[in-house]
């Protein structure tokens, strides 16, 4: 049986699905287990859908499993939809919430302090004009997406706009991930993984910014046995590490070009996976 543990559209399941797995599908998002299990319902019981957070799936399902799959970050449903407010290029209301509970992004910026959002912004959003864009926000208090792209685009220089990227990205991204609590999310379900997996089973999780890829390539690198990143090299000191896990990508997989044509936001996508010993 697999895990997976962003159901989304349902995608990645159906794939594993087609080649003949059990699939328990999680999801906190009541509107995507319902298109995603319409989607699959042809494949009858050996697809399970699940409404819960990855980060609870040790209390969501009956292990040892033989896989954990997670795509993490905003499914195309959820961006494509302008009413659920995480796209800075539809205008819907400010909300951002992946299920139903919970304060929206408007009302977290209501709710924190100028500095706590400044700082906010620029730990999860890594936007160095965190603080003009903060000092905007609150005094604006956008309540539809369009309103927090034009705070944002007023409060960074024209000259310094990216160009690779819109002047919002980060900001949205700081936003989405303090209201969904994210990164607290994967941290919990890296924590999960041994006592999720069956020996013999697979982790695989697809990140999309250093702030995800960073705790997993970690999180993977001492279930490994491997010292983390920050101890020195030649420092005297030996760290008992247990190697219970192998890593099957030495570095993580990217999305190929005709991939990235294919589907243009793949393109900052990387795959890291273990297994564990048998």
């Amino acid at each position: 049986m697999i895990v997976d543990g962003t159901l989304g559209g349902g995608g990645h399941s159906e794939a594993l699905l087609a080649r003949g797995a059990s699939v328990v599908g999680l999801d906190r998002d009541p509107s995507a287990l319902e298109a995603a299990s319409t989607r699959l319902a042809r494949f009858g019981p050996r697809f399970r859908p699940v409404q819960g957070r990855f980060g609870d799936v040790l209390a969501l399902v009956d292990g040892p499993v033989d896989g954990f799959l997670l795509d993490l970050g905003v499914s195309s449903p959820q961006l494509d939809t302008a009413s659920r407010g995480f796209s800075f290029q539809h205008d819907g209301p400010l909300d951002m919430r992946m299920g139903r509970e919970g304060e929206t992004a408007a009302e977290l910026i209501a709710r924190v302090g100028e500095r706590e959002l400044a700082d906010l912004i620029y730990e999860l959003g890594e936007e160095r004009f965190s603080r003009p864009i903060a000092r905007l926000l609150k005094a604006r208090a956008p309540k539809r997406t369009h309103e927090a792209v034009e705070a944002v685009k007023a409060a960074v220089p024209r000259k310094a706009w990216p160009r690779e990227l819109h002047v919002a990205t980060r900001t949205f991204q700081a936003l989405r991930l303090a209201v969904n609590d994210e990164l607290g999310e994967l941290d919990r379900a890296l924590a999960a993984i041994p006592g999720l997996l069956a020996p013999g089973g697979r982790a695989a999780i697809i990140s999309f910014h250093s702030l995800e890829d960073r705790r997993v390539k970690q999180a993977f690198r001492a279930l490994c046995g491997e010292a983390p990143d920050e101890l020195p090299r030649g420092l005297p000191v030996q760290r008992e590490q247990r190697a219970d896990f192998v890593a099957l990508t030495k570095k993580p997989v990217i999305a190929t070009g005709e991939e990235v044509a294919n589907n243009p936001r793949s393109r900052s996508a990387k795959l890291r996976a273990v297994e564990k010993k048998s």
